[in-house]
């Protein structure tokens, strides 16, 4: 039951703008991803990895990342 609290801190930073995402770029295909939303910057850093792993693969190639501090929604794949 720990992720339900969580969870909902979460999503009320993130309609703050004080949530932390990570912005992923590839190319092959070409595609920007948003992950997050995270409460600290230190705890996206931590999970970044495996998401671009992930990434890698299923084939991208020339992956870029970046952390911003923002609200995002919907859609979070282009």
């Amino acid at each position: 039951m720990a992720t339900r609290p969580i969870k909902l801190i979460r999503n009320f930073g993130n309609k703050l703008g004080l949530a932390w995402w990570a912005k992923i770029e590839t190319d092959k295909p070409t595609g920007t991803y948003w992950f997050g939303p995270f409460i600290t910057k230190r705890s996206l850093k931590k999970n970044t990895s495996s998401f671009i792993k992930d990434l890698s693969d299923e084939g991208s190639e020339n992956i870029k990342h970046s952390f911003f501090r923002c609200k995002k929604e919907e859609p979070l794949t282009i």
